[in-house]
């Protein structure tokens, strides 16, 4: 059983970054795709990012250009680095995870969350 804790929210300014990191444990080295979502309050989950085996990627929209997506096997974590952040990014994100290459999901293992709040 995969098992995924994110860290790494916070408050930030707008303009500023932030690096969320979601460490792997159970099962890692079955693992193919991983994925990042996020819920703002009254909004439904959204994905912001996606990464499959083989370095494919996919992103949101709204974050293409600002958000980066990548994985580090050898450290059994996968990373979200958020550039130029808005206050529309504020909301939990959630990374997940899966043993099958779809890039985008469906994810069978989900973090709890980490809240990330961008002030002006």
């Amino acid at each position: 059983q995969v098992q995924l804790v994110e860290s790494g929210g916070g408050l930030v300014q707008a303009g500023g970054s932030l690096r969320l990191s979601c460490a792997a444990s159970g099962g890692i080295f079955s693992i193919n795709a991983m994925g990042w979502y996020r819920q703002a309050p009254g909004k439904q989950r959204e994905l912001v990012a996606a990464i499959i085996r083989g370095g494919s990627t996919h992103y949101a929209d709204s974050v293409k250009d600002r958000f980066t997506i990548s994985r580090d096997t050898a450290k059994n974590t996968g990373y979200l680095q958020m550039n130029s952040l808005k206050l529309e990014d504020t909301a939990v994100y959630y990374c997940a995870a899966d043993h099958r290459i779809r890039l985008g999901g469906p994810y069978n293992y989900w973090g709890p969350g980490t809240q990330v709040t961008v002030s002006s």
